[in-house]
């Protein structure tokens, strides 16, 4: 009572124990099985509530998918209880530019009597995985989510993370919420039907990372981009993993996990990527705008920030290398991509505050952008795609 008496203000710092349960597995519905069960904690003395959803993508590619789903079901039904129906949702942008398939997650959510100690498990791509999620988040302000990523993507990147969102007002992510998942189990074989395009999308992340965290990884990339390229899964699957790592500890060692701070290092590349996905009504998918971010972001940084430029051309060979064609109509209306700048400020607030590399390994914080500079490097980059391979 007595310190009521002295103040009338408090700052108390606490935080919020978090688990980040990531796994790694070859075939998780048949051979290791085990892996999703065990993830799966009872409460109170029941058996945990589990509800599927199905990117309807992955149904089409995978048919027996649902299958195989359901037979899990069944042989974990003394463990588990599956509540109401698998459920298939729109895979791709298309689900999180519709705003009314998050009111019907809500009301399946609602109608199943899930709870926050039940569990949603999100099979999918990366546009899946944060559209379920979002829901998930919101749900009971929370329901556990555990994700399964199908593309080397989302098994990359944004599965690993702790974002969820939608689009709304023309921009990307504009509604979202940070909330640590569950789990995050990237299965081998739930990559087996992705097209060449969708194979190859996932690798501008590990790109993105090896220059932000690790040349020797780029180096490596560098080295083996054309067997990345073949699918040849010696090189693929340890790049995927090394990637979700590094993600990972980023997120869960970086100190700043919900991004309160000006800069969020792990979109470097991305102001432009986002516009471009946007105002390329997304014909471009997010690995292929990342790709073409990143390759604008080393260049400027070449220009501006001291970058060698045979490291910046090396970043371009690597992406073309992997497939990614570092070309796009939308990147000569710099009008347009501009307003991305704009847009990228506003999603944290206060100043502007961009990553750009000082050498392959060692990023910096930058809050202004020459704009000048910034064209020079989107017209080089364009000169660049045009040179056969």
């Amino acid at each position: 009572m007595d310190e009521v008496r002295q103040s009338n203000a408090y700052n108390v710092s606490f935080s919020v124990p978090q688990v980040h349960r990531l796994r790694f597995t070859q075939d998780v519905f048949k051979t290791e099985r085990d892996v999703l069960a065990d993830v799966l904690l009872p409460s109170g003395g029941r058996p945990p509530r589990v509800q599927f959803w199905l990117d309807a993508e992955v149904a089409r590619a995978q048919p027996q998918l649902q299958d195989t789903i359901r037979s899990f079901c069944n042989e974990y039904a003394d463990r588990l209880t599956c509540i109401g129906n698998l459920q298939l949702v729109p895979g791709g942008e298309a689900i999180k530019n519709d705003i009314h398939i998050l009111e019907r997650m809500l009301k399946v959510f609602q109608a199943s009597g899930l709870d926050r100690r039940s569990y949603v498990i999100v099979i999918g791509g990366g546009a899946v995985l944060d559209a379920v999620g979002f829901a998930a988040a919101i749900a009971h302000r929370g329901i556990r989510l555990v994700r399964l990523p199908t593309t080397t993507l989302a098994q990359s990147d944004s599965g690993v993370g702790v974002k969820n969102a939608v689009n709304l007002f023309g921009q990307k992510n504009w509604v979202g919420t940070f909330a640590t998942p569950w789990a995050v189990i990237n299965d081998t074989t739930l990559l087996n039907t992705l097209t060449d395009r969708g194979f190859i999308s996932g690798f501008s992340e590990s790109v993105k990372v090896s220059l932000l965290k690790d040349r020797g990884m780029f180096d490596e990339l560098c080295r083996d981009a054309a067997a990345i390229r073949s699918r040849d899964l010696s090189k693929a699957l340890p790049m995927i993993r090394r990637t979700a790592l590094w993600h990972l500890r980023h997120i869960t060692e970086g100190g700043d996990p919900f991004e309160c701070r000006e800069a969020r290092p792990l979109d470097f590349g991305h102001w432009s990527a986002h516009k471009l996905e946007v105002i390329s009504d997304f014909r471009l998918w997010h690995g292929e705008a990342v790709a073409i971010g990143l390759a604008i972001d080393t260049m400027y940084s070449s220009l501006q920030h001291g970058l060698d430029p045979r490291d910046a051309r090396r970043v371009w060979d690597c992406l073309r290398e992997l497939g990614f064609s570092l070309t796009a109509p939308e990147c000569a209306d710099t009008h347009a991509l501009f307003a991305g700048l704009e847009e990228f400020r506003q999603h944290l607030g206060g100043r502007l505050t961009l990553t750009m590399l000082k050498d392959l390994g060692n990023p910096i914080d930058v809050h202004h952008i020459d704009r000048d500079k910034m064209r020079k490097a989107i017209d080089q980059l364009a000169e660049y795609a045009e040179q056969p391979a």
